[in-house]
């Protein structure tokens, strides 16, 4: 199944299941996407407590998830392209917080009509795009744990470690690390820490020769002191591991 057949699409699942679809069910995913848009300055895609219509897909590049609060701003999630960034807008209607783009980003909009339409229609795809929301609030899950349990050097060692694993994924990183648009204040928005404090922990992590964020990439040095200092296990990405998903 070939990035040429699902130009919109190739990246939904892969790694996670995907191989588990069909080339029919491949197809009508991709058909489910209608608009596609880019933007290369930063843009609000999706402002909380708008009614809402149709759902996202990222195709390229990353999306935040933000809630803004007494003048601050919190980033409570990060969005690889393939992520169905709001999928859980098909039953909500309404977010509780904004979807903001990072980078230069492309994305494709999918009317809740057609969702639902091929919901009853399509028994297996809809648990499957049930599961790709489950997928979320895994993460979402993580990200609350290594916040109680790591200090601010932690938590940007896990968020490189995961998202280094999420774009392996993909097919958007390689062996030393991945092209990375977030500025030290937006990685503080989403450390849950301060943008002085966060260039601290950036410099301490190049210094001991663990990664190095610079130049728009995070480089990798040293994988294995990465995954310690983040305690990192990636098994809750669904992934290979003890809970990969086997039909």
């Amino acid at each position: 199944m070939s990035h040429d057949s699902f130009p919109y699409t190739h990246r939904y699942l892969k790694g996670r299941g995907r191989e588990q679809l069909s080339t029919r069910e491949c197809g009508l995913i991709e058909d489910l996407v209608q608009d596609v848009e880019r933007y290369t300055a930063p843009h609000t895609i999706l402002e909380r407590g708008h009614i809402l219509d149709r759902s996202t897909l990222l195709i390229e590049g990353f999306v935040a998830r933000v809630i803004r609060e007494e003048g601050k701003r919190h980033i409570v999630a990060l969005h690889v392209p393939g992520d169905f960034v709001d999928l859980h807008a098909f039953a909500l209607k309404r977010l509780d917080h904004d979807v903001v783009s990072i980078g230069p980003v492309q994305i494709g909009h999918v009317t809740h009509d057609r969702l639902e339409a091929l919901m009853e229609c399509e028994p297996h795809l809809a648990r499957v795009l049930w599961y790709s929301t489950l997928l979320d609030a895994a993460i979402h899950r993580e990200w609350i744990l290594k916040l109680e349990q790591l200090s601010a050097d932690g938590r940007l060692a896990h968020l490189i470690a995961e998202l280094w694993h999420r774009l392996d994924f993909v097919g958007w990183a390689d062996p030393s690390g991945f092209a990375f648009p977030l500025t030290q204040a937006e990685l503080a928005d989403a450390c849950g820490t301060t943008p002085i404090h966060l260039n601290r922990v950036v410099r301490k992590l190049r210094e001991q020769g663990i990664a190095d964020i610079s130049r728009g990439r995070v480089t990798v040095l040293d994988r294995a002191a990465l995954r310690e200092l983040g305690r990192f296990d990636p098994d809750y990405l669904y992934g290979n591991g003890v809970l990969e998903i086997r039909e």
